[in-house]
């Protein structure tokens, strides 16, 4: 079980060396919406709790 997860990993980071090399630009939008998204997400917590403290 153990090597089916250490070759998934190295799957996985292959094909994410491949895709920033094959693709930069395509990869930094991948990025940028990425932590867009985590920036929204923190902001709809600050808002949810302002709204709760009042």
């Amino acid at each position: 079980m153990k090597w089916i997860k250490r070759i998934l990993l190295v799957m996985v980071v292959a094909f994410v060396a491949f895709y920033l090399i094959g693709n930069p630009n395509g990869a930094a939008g991948a990025v940028r919406s990425g932590v867009d998204a985590v920036a929204n997400a923190l902001n709809s917590f600050v808002v949810f709790f302002s709204a709760l403290a009042g």
